[in-house]
């Protein structure tokens, strides 16, 4: 092991080969434990994954991933070979020889209440095997106090070392997003706060090697984990009132894409599409809530928002039942192909888990589903009851309705012509992305449907 790296200064880790000397261990390599992995890989710095799913490790060890897999998969597969990111269970042994480990465990969602349980573990494992001088970075998101609170005095207590003083505790944590790229994640620009000088200018000096917009440093934990959670929950409740006004727009004949493009042209224009799929920060909101009944706060507008997003879904099977009603058709029986199912545009990324849940839904109302999505194979998705079609001329065959649920290009090059000749008619497109021009679906003869775009005619 290197020098502490409790006192590193950032001349010691200013290019790739100075950096190549400490060794990172990342713990929980979800989404967001592997794309931290990737950064520290390409800044230069060794680096151990670990997981307690040995499936996770086994893949990883061959440089493979369910996510962004031409983004990630060759750069795993690179340093793999190389010998300078390799995978493994251990966490223990992991943490024995490692100067910086990156912990991004999240708390746990049972029947809405929070289990700190996993994270406890990961910490006493930490704990026992930490080595004088290194420096723990908790980049999930959790409650405030809890990186003060139960891990630090976890790992105090487990190693018999002091935070600030033996080791280093600091807390960045960012918002990864299903759709967030490896790019986009250097791009953002993090806090760093740690209670104590040493913890907070190592874990600065080690996290501004990793990040192309530099970092904002603070002293007040607290108030940093909370600034991350009331992130999420304000793009969860900004998600309710998009859907919400979703609604509205559909009944009130507006097309909201449109108000939303003229409201970006003032300086208070911040309103999102409306969507079914803010699956990444449905559960953050709960730790506030949480946190908030511990102290006999109500706080009604995340309450509010939950009620909102978690009900949407039957406003998307109210739409879907509307466009075959207009075709003369019920739900029960109609062939339904649901197109587009990666988290990310344009790239192979893991399925969205409320396309998983709308086809289930659709099918217990007696529809017939199938899916397709260019960028996946049937392979890669052997958890799905419904059948998967291996082109866009097999998606099309004999559908009554189309539902684009992810906005790949090709999606928006739809063959509306090909579409009328292939489809049961008359048949329907619902477009949940908004990549499909409704005048163009009617000229057609199709029948249109979409959230917010209360525009359509027929």
């Amino acid at each position: 092991m290197s020098t502490s790296i409790l006192h590193i200064k950032p001349e010691e880790v200013d290019n790739a080969e100075k950096r190549r000397k400490y060794k990172v261990t990342i713990i929980d390599c979800g989404r967001n434990g592997v794309l931290h992995a990737c950064l520290f890989v390409k800044a230069g710095f060794e680096v151990i994954c670990t997981d307690a799913n040995r499936a996770i490790v086994n893949n990883l060890a061959r440089g493979k991933t369910p996510f962004l897999k031409h983004e990630i998969e060759p750069l795993l597969k690179k340093h793999v070979k190389n010998g300078r990111l390799e995978a493994t269970n251990d966490v223990k042994a992991a943490v024995a020889q490692s100067d910086i480990i990156v912990i991004a465990t999240q708390a746990k969602i049972d029947k809405k209440k929070i289990s700190y349980l996993d994270m406890e573990k990961v910490c006493k494992q930490v704990g026992s095997s930490l080595r004088r001088g290194s420096l723990v970075i908790i980049i999930s998101v959790v409650g405030p106090s809890a990186t003060e609170g139960l891990i630090g005095e976890t790992l105090e207590n487990t190693s018999g070392f002091e935070v600030g003083v033996d080791f280093g505790l600091a807390y960045s944590s960012v918002r990864v997003l299903d759709e967030k790229t490896l790019e986009e994640l250097a791009g953002c620009k993090r806090i760093v706060a740690a209670t104590d000088k040493n913890s907070l200018n190592a874990a600065s000096t080690i996290l501004e090697t990793i990040t192309k917009k530099g970092i904002i440093k603070t002293n007040d934990v607290k108030a940093a984990e909370a600034a991350r959670l009331f992130e999420a929950v304000q793009c969860y409740v900004n998600f309710a009132l998009a859907n919400d006004l979703a609604v509205f727009c559909e009944k009130a004949g507006i097309d909201y894409l449109k108000a939303k493009e003229l409201a970006e042209t003032s300086a208070y224009g911040t309103l999102v599409p409306p969507t079914l799929t803010y699956n990444n920060i449905r559960e953050e909101p709960y730790l506030l809530l949480e946190e908030a009944e511990n102290l006999n706060v109500k706080i009604r507008i995340p309450m509010i928002a939950r009620e909102i997003n978690e009900e949407f879904s039957k406003h998307a099977v109210s739409l879907i039942r509307g466009a075959l009603r207009s075709c003369g058709k019920p739900l029960r029986r109609a062939k339904i192909s649901l197109l587009g199912i990666s988290q990310t545009p344009n790239t192979n990324d893991t399925p969205k888990v409320s396309a998983k849940k709308l086809a289930k839904i659709l099918e217990n109302k007696g529809a017939k589903v199938s899916l397709y999505d260019p960028y996946i194979s049937s392979k890669e998705l052997t958890d799905l009851d419904c059948p998967f079609k291996k082109n866009l001329t097999e998606a099309m065959e004999g559908v009554d309705c189309i539902i684009i649920f992810t906005g790949h290009d090709r999606f928006k090059r739809l063959n509306l012509k090909k579409l009328k000749i292939m489809a049961r008619m008359p048949a329907a497109i619902v477009d949940f992305e908004g990549v499909i021009d409704p005048e163009k679906v009617e000229k057609e003869g199709l029948i249109y449907r979409g959230l917010g775009r209360g525009v359509w005619t027929k």
